[in-house]
């Protein structure tokens, strides 16, 4: 399955979680990429929008890979092969704080006038344009999980299969409408999928 865009995509998750439509969802963006999207079924759903910070801790000399996440309580989420990449306890103790910072900044930034809505009791719906790892998402269910929610799901677009039962474990239901085997990077199932910046970001909050 390829999508259009992100808007595109957001609507047909809108559609998979139509049950949850006037039951007053908290619909949790993973910044930035997801937070149009969760904009979308937000409105879809007649529920309301927030972000959760998480930020992927990097491998060394390779920012683009993922060997764990780090959420905004400081938990780490951290995989098999972490240490396999060379990165030793003083280098994760590094990138940790390293990241602990830009959420901080983050939240200062995406929701300076109020703290983060309370996801205790209610159904929460996370929400990112894609799943490689999954370590990001496991942070941030692990998160929320902590918070007690009433119904904790994750709804992404696509992911690969063996990221999708990671993540089962961590969520009450996953929702991810296409789980190809031959799986690269998120990118490649969008036409169209451009940066989203933090000032899209804070636009769509401050709206919301």
């Amino acid at each position: 399955m390829y999508f259009e865009n992100r808007a595109a995509a957001a609507r047909k998750l809108a559609e998979a979680l139509s049950e949850y439509r006037g039951k007053n969802p908290l619909v949790l963006a993973i910044p930035r990429g997801a937070v149009p999207m969760a904009k979308i079924i937000a409105d879809e759903l007649e529920g309301e929008l927030d972000v959760v910070l998480v930020r992927k801790v990097r491998a060394p000399g390779n920012p683009e890979f993922a060997i764990g996440s780090v959420d905004e309580t400081g938990w780490v989420y951290l995989t098999s092969y972490a240490s396999d990449v060379g990165a030793d306890e003083k280098y994760i103790k590094d990138e940790v704080s390293t990241q602990l910072e830009t959420i901080r900044q983050r939240r200062a930034q995406y929701t300076p006038v109020r703290p983060p809505i309370d996801p205790a009791g209610r159904i929460v719906i996370v929400v990112d344009d894609g799943l490689a790892t999954g370590s990001t998402m496991i942070a941030a269910l692990h998160a929320l999980r902590a918070k007690k929610p009433g119904e904790l799901i994750c709804a992404v677009p696509v992911a690969p299969p063996d990221t999708v039962e990671k993540v089962r474990n961590n969520a009450d239901r996953v929702v991810c409408l296409s789980s190809p085997i031959n799986f690269y990077a998120v990118a490649q199932f969008y036409m169209d999928f451009p940066q989203i910046t933090d000032e899209e970001v804070i636009a769509i909050l401050a709206a919301a």
